[in-house]
């Protein structure tokens, strides 16, 4: 006797076409009737707290370049992840969330743990929220979502299921469909942005996030080198778009209209490409662009052409853009080189005891094989990391999009097992600050379940360095709550199973380092560093 198919059967099928056969997700009571049953040839990636699952999910997606399938318990726990989907709904990540929602029968009446306004909760971070009218919809529910979340620009969606629509029979689903998730660029358009970037006394060029996202590394240092531009990186970035050792590589913009305007005084065009113009915090007022100086923006998204404050947008795909600006734009050789960055990378002649950031980072520059991935949650000392540490390969530095903490933890994970599906080997590093470690520790539960070799550099200031920072320049003395004393985070780690040391000097973190290199499990190294005021 053949079994009845239902819409659980079929959809499980849908979702090996579509190759979203890795669920990340923290289970819940309305959740379980989607989860029953659950077959040998999937995954589930068991997170703790339903925040750390939406991170994991971000970077696994962001690393193999397909959606990611997550799962979350219905209304506390959605409401549990809103915080890191802002980063990847900034981040144009593209998940498929789902959510259990109560039984059809009782929703009318407001049930405990039922999605009250479902398709509102996680709005407006993501692009489409929708709740099935009737079961029979489910399977194509999920095709229409994983169209929207992979379309440019891409981003997550939302579906809120009744529990009882799973086991509802359904005979099939034969409309499976496949889509495009690339936009050219109207070529016209772009030939005017060509000349006028050829005719350009001192152009500079600014990549962001898009770019690396496009799989445009290559093309960008092209570009830079033909038109011998300087090249500056986006404000408060998620993704390095462009090797950060290049002799074109001016450092990056900042943070602040202030000094954003500040840097790029003497330029008479700046062009950018896969970034928004501009990520700006704090205010600090001062010059949007300097007087005489122009601006070009290319990007993926309307509405990131639509919010910027000036210049002229193309809509595009960023790596198709630079592509076809290779054969458009003219020889820069007859400008004047760029003069590098400097680099003062300047250490005491005796190390300091607790160690500086900068100490931290010059050894791990050290030991840190050239293919090293790393994940940077250390909000206060990223000018550090760029300074000793510079990223220098495509897909090799990853942080939050929305300037929240508590992704970067998680983050790490996916990162990791996102390799690990693609058949890739190479050192993942967690670049962690104490405080933001606490947003989501329970993410190193799931990093030692699945025997990831993350190596986590966690800096132990006993503090928000970063908030004492904006203190001081928004002139708010007083704040409370900005100490951390107290917290034994080597055994906190060693309670989620992860292998876990303290280190005092740079001889000890190196040799601890390499030695997590090649550990059976995740390892936490926890160094007591001074406190970092931050570059704003």
């Amino acid at each position: 006797m053949t079994e009845q198919s239902t819409v659980h059967s079929v959809t499980y099928d849908l979702l090996r076409t579509l190759k979203l056969t890795t669920v990340f997700g923290n289970p819940g009571s309305t959740e379980q009737t989607f989860l029953q049953d659950f077959p040998k040839d999937f995954t589930y990636v068991l997170g703790l707290q339903e925040a750390s699952v939406i991170a994991m999910a971000d970077t696994f997606a962001q690393v193999t370049g397909r959606p990611a399938l997550v799962n979350l318990h219905s209304s506390a726990g959605v409401g549990n992840a809103v915080g890191n989907l802002v980063a990847a709904y900034h981040g144009n990540t593209p998940l498929i969330i789902t959510s259990g929602q109560q039984h059809r029968e009782l929703v009318i009446g407001d049930p405990y743990l039922g999605n009250r306004e479902a398709t509102e909760l996680p709005k407006p971070w993501v692009k489409w929220s929708y709740e099935p009218v009737r079961a029979e919809d489910v399977p194509e529910a999920f095709m229409r979502a994983y169209a929207m979340a992979l379309q440019p620009p891409a981003g997550p969606v939302y579906m809120s299921i009744p529990m009882d629509d799973w086991n509802h029979p359904l005979a099939g689903f034969d409309r499976v469909r496949t889509l495009s998730d690339r936009v050219a660029p109207d070529t016209a358009r772009l030939r005017a942005f060509a000349e006028r970037v050829s005719a350009s006394r001192s152009p500079a060029l600014v990549f962001g996030p898009e770019v690396d996202r496009a799989g445009g590394w290559d093309q960008a240092v092209a570009l830079a080198e033909k038109l011998r531009a300087v090249v500056y990186g986006s404000p408060l970035l998620d993704r390095a778009s462009f090797p950060e050792d290049h002799a074109l590589f001016g450092g990056p913009l900042g943070m602040s209209v202030k000094s954003v305007g500040d840097r790029l005084r003497g330029h008479d065009l700046v062009v950018v490409i896969g970034a928004e113009v501009f990520r700006y915090y704090p205010y600090v007022p001062g010059e949007y662009l300097p007087e005489g100086t122009e601006l070009l923006q290319i990007t993926g998204s309307p509405d990131v052409a639509a919010a910027a404050r000036m210049g002229d947008s193309l809509l595009g795909d960023p790596g198709l853009a630079i592509e076809l600006l290779l054969d458009m734009v003219a020889e820069g050789s007859a400008r004047t080189a760029p003069q590098p960055m400097p680099r003062p990378r300047a250490l005491p002649k005796e190390p300091n005891s607790p160690l500086t950031p900068a100490e931290v980072y010059a050894a791990l520059s050290r030991v840190r094989p050239p293919d090293t991935v790393f994940v940077n949650e250390s909000t206060s000392t990223m000018a550090e990391q760029i300074e000793w540490l510079p990223t220098t390969r495509s897909q090799s530095f990853f942080a939050t999009a929305s300037g929240g903490i508590g992704w970067g933890t998680p983050a790490a994970v996916g990162v990791a097992l996102g390799d690990r599906e693609r058949g890739v080997q190479r050192p993942v590093v967690g670049l962690i600050g104490d405080g933001s470690l606490q947003y989501s520790v329970q993410a190193l539960y799931t990093a030692a379940q699945h025997n990831l070799r993350v190596v986590y550099v966690v800096m132990r200031n006993h503090e928000y360095s970063i908030l004492k920072s904006f203190a001081v320049l928004e002139e708010t003395p007083g704040v409370p709550g900005l100490d951390l004393p107290g917290i034994d985070i080597a055994s906190v780690a060693r309670g989620f199973g992860c292998r876990a040391v303290e280190v005092k000097t740079t001889e000890d973190l190196e040799r601890e380092f390499m030695t997590a290199l090649t550990a059976d499990a995740p390892t936490v190294i926890v160094v007591e560093t001074q406190p970092q005021k931050a570059s704003l």
